[in-house]
């Protein structure tokens, strides 16, 4: 193919998903490799191969369909690890992310993945994504009385972004903050290790891990990830694409990358609407070069993964938290929408959201796990009262 028929609006498709997706999501990361004490070298362990599993597996499932498929991370998930990760070791939290990867490999092997997602109802997961990223819009707003020359910049750009060019908001807003701590003085750039790496961080099994990080982080790669992702991709004219292959490879792929310190990884969602419609070409059949460019990305991100790291550490911590409550504001009103949708749901639904994102924890179990098993009850003994 020539450079004249190469599809440069779908080209620019994919950059700016991964841009979006490393901007919106990259603050959260260094939260949580601070709150699981992962050392410097086990963080940019961690990054690499999640970017490098990306783009090969991303790259290889858009050239077998001719689809743009993309996958991403689990960004609920990943605030699961941040709200409960200080409880645990980073062995613990590498055992964890092994466990869901092998549980989700299990069910797109068997092919329940159908079942398994009827089965969650739709307004308590919206609760449980709601509950789980709340906290972080919450501390986000909370953060700006504390340094308002370096957030108000930030939100005020974000505010505007989203009214003119909502697409570029976060990365707009990334750049502004930025812009605002270094003319400040208060960037402090460290990379010890600027290129990506690999590192084996010996993964150690916990029934408190189990159910504190593994079971909420799998159920919100299911529900919040993977079911919206294929939603999109079927609804953009995809349908020929096999699920079962998808949910299997992912679930692979985030298994062979647990240990070295990998987030569970799955369907793109919202990178996904980027790429699948015809923003990205008018010519469905051409649309898989924009998650060949987005799978060229991630590659591109897993070699300079230190460097990245190190530029965001330098971040001032207030800056971090504004950054990461407006890039996860669009998915909390998202949560918000399936909470309020069903009538019948909607109290059990509420009662997961609040008691998930109240950040408490009982009996070695945490908010997510008390929320989803206290909505589900409410809903099962109002059905058996109006029996």
């Amino acid at each position: 193919m020539t450079l004249a028929r190469v599809p440069l609006s779908a080209l620019s498709a994919g950059m700016v998903a991964v841009l979006i997706s490393f901007a919106s999501n990259i603050p959260l990361f260094v939260q949580m490799f601070a709150v699981a004490h992962f050392s410097p070298g086990q963080s940019v362990s961690s990054l690499t191969s999640m970017y490098l599993l990306l783009g090969l597996l991303g790259a290889g499932l858009c050239l077998i369909y001719r689809a743009p498929v993309i996958l991403g991370w689990n960004t609920p998930g990943l605030a699961v690890l941040i709200a409960e990760g200080s409880r645990f070791t980073p062995n613990d939290v590498v055992g964890a992310l092994l466990l869901s990867g092998m549980v989700l490999t299990l069910i797109g092997v068997s092919g329940a993945f159908d079942a398994v997602a009827r089965r969650i109802p739709p307004a308590l997961a919206s609760a449980l994504l709601a509950g789980v990223l709340l906290p972080f819009v919450l501390r986000g707003v909370s953060a700006i009385p504390a340094a308002p020359a370096l957030t108000l910049p930030l939100l005020g750009t974000y505010l505007l972004g989203r009214a003119f060019f909502p697409r570029y908001a976060v990365p707009a807003a990334l750049v502004v903050g930025l812009g605002t701590a270094a003319l400040g003085g208060q960037l402090h750039l460290s990379a010890p290790h600027p290129l990506g790496h690999l590192e084996l961080i010996a993964p150690a099994f916990s029934f408190g891990a189990a159910l504190t990080l593994a079971l909420p982080i799998t159920l919100l790669a299911l529900t919040a990830q993977n079911l919206t992702g294929i939603a999109i991709l079927q609804s953009s004219g995809y349908s020929r694409v096999p699920v079962r292959p998808l949910i299997t490879l992912t679930g692979l792929a985030a298994t062979l990358g647990a240990p070295f310190g990998s987030l569970t990884l799955n369907m793109g969602a919202i990178t996904a609407a980027l790429c699948t419609g015809p923003d990205a070409h008018p010519d469905p059949a051409k649309r898989y070069w924009a998650g060949l460019s987005c799978a060229v990305g991630y590659l591109a991100l897993s070699l300079g993964a230190g460097a990245l790291l190190g530029l965001a550490s330098a971040f001032p911590a207030a800056l971090m938290q504004s950054l990461a409550g407006v890039a996860l504001l669009g998915a909390v009103l998202g949560g918000l929408e399936g909470v309020l949708r069903d009538p019948h749901w909607r109290e059990p639904a509420l009662l997961t959201l609040i008691v998930t994102a109240s950040g408490f924890s009982l009996l070695g179990l945490s908010g997510a796990v008390w929320g989803l098993g206290l909505g589900w009850g409410l809903a099962w003994l109002r059905t058996k009262a109006s029996a």
